[in-house]
């Protein structure tokens, strides 16, 4: 009987008093079911043939054209996939009131991660790792793989790119002053903003600094010394380190319980120092009052 008047409240709650659905409720949107990761654009073909319309900024901050979304690309290695990236994303995919992004992850033309590797240094994730980041970001639509380090006429028109989001410093690489110059200039580039305090090198400079802290980390968590490239003399080195720790911790542990039982200790010889402060009082009122010199059985011996 408790279960059906549960369950009849919850309904009545889902539908109003009566079992009608509220204005209040009929105007509430319904929850949005988790999304499916984005998708990779098809590698194979040519320069897509459906009709594309050009498409100016001004078009597109109005929400027009309206039988297509605004498809909007951004591209980057996404290295140690981070809050930053995902803010630039976000930026991207809110630069219009109906946007389809699209994002380039590698920039690179080979599976090797070769001009990854010779414009921006080693990545600390695979190719794959960086993919599988990008397609479960949230406001990423359509993933390309292999990406050009510099766009081509030929990869936008392929992918109907109407416009392409980047912070605005000019972008120094592959011989170039500014790998975007001629987006800007053919007035398809859209400015977003770097999150400051957060990036790739960052992380990897926390890392690099504290070094020592990070392996001792790893190999108390069951890594080898192989698998973290120690030498013998320093992974001895690295556990001597973390027994002279555990032994610090232990003093200071005790240290600690130490003066928490001296407190005790103070606290109640404090106590008991009042306690007999108060007896000796109570004594000394008492033989007084038996034994003052007004006490008329004393004045009788004498």
């Amino acid at each position: 009987m408790v279960n059906r008047r549960r369950n009849g409240s919850r309904a009545n709650g889902r539908a109003g008093r009566g079992g009608v659905q509220t204005q209040q409720q009929r105007k509430r949107p319904p929850i949005k079911a988790l999304r499916e990761p984005a998708i990779f654009a098809k590698q194979s073909g040519s320069a897509s043939d459906t009709p594309h319309d050009k498409v100016t900024l001004a078009q597109a901050r109005r929400g027009t054209p309206a039988h297509r979304p605004v498809r909007v690309y951004a591209d980057g290695i996404f290295d140690l996939f981070h809050s930053g990236h995902a803010r630039a994303l976000m930026q991207a995919k809110n630069l219009f009131p109906n946007t389809q992004l699209i994002v380039g992850g590698d920039k690179t033309y080979t599976s090797i991660d070769a001009l990854t590797h010779k414009y921006k240094g080693y990545t600390v994730m695979t190719e794959d790792e960086r993919y599988e980041a990008l397609i479960h970001c949230r406001y990423v639509d359509e993933v390309v793989r292999d990406a050009p380090w510099t766009l081509t006429p030929e990869f936008l028109k392929k992918h109907r790119i109407d416009f392409v989001a980047h912070d605005d410093i000019p972008y120094t690489s592959a011989g170039s002053e500014d790998v975007y110059k001629h987006i800007k200039a053919a007035g398809m580039f859209v400015a977003t903003q770097r999150t400051e305090g957060i990036s790739t090198s960052d992380l990897i400079t926390r890392i690099v600094r504290n070094y020592d802290v990070y392996v001792r980390r790893n190999l108390q968590r069951g890594y080898t010394a192989r698998e973290l490239n120690v030498g013998f003399i320093n992974e001895k080195k690295y556990r001597l380190q973390e027994q002279v720790d555990r032994m610090k911790e232990t003093v200071r542990t005790v240290e600690e319980k130490s003066k928490h039982l001296v407190h005790r200790v103070e606290e109640k010889s404090h106590d008991l120092i009042y306690k007999w402060e108060e007896k000796s009082r109570e004594f000394i009122g008492n033989f007084l009052e038996l034994f003052g010199p007004d006490k008329a059985w004393v004045n009788e011996g004498h």
